[in-house]
């Protein structure tokens, strides 16, 4: 069970790894800081397609990592 476990944490943390290198960047720089924030604060900037896919990806892959990091300490 548990190199079952530890077998789908890898696959999982590389799939993790590999859909956010996959995203592409919000803001460029300093400036973009700054203005990237305010405008995800107040919805201006909406993802839209692929983007918004690989965001719920990644978001799936983060709870399943965090899930399965847990579950590996239990046992």
């Amino acid at each position: 069970m548990h190199t079952l476990l530890v077998t789908l944490l890898i696959i999982v943390a590389l799939g993790l790894i590999v859909v956010v290198l996959l995203q592409s960047g919000k803001s460029a720089g300093l400036s973009g800081a700054i203005s990237g924030g305010a405008e995800q604060l107040f919805g201006k900037q909406k993802a839209r397609g692929m983007d918004l896919v690989l965001h719920r990806v990644t978001i799936v892959l983060a709870v399943s990592f965090f899930i399965l990091a847990l579950a590996i300490t239990k046992i």
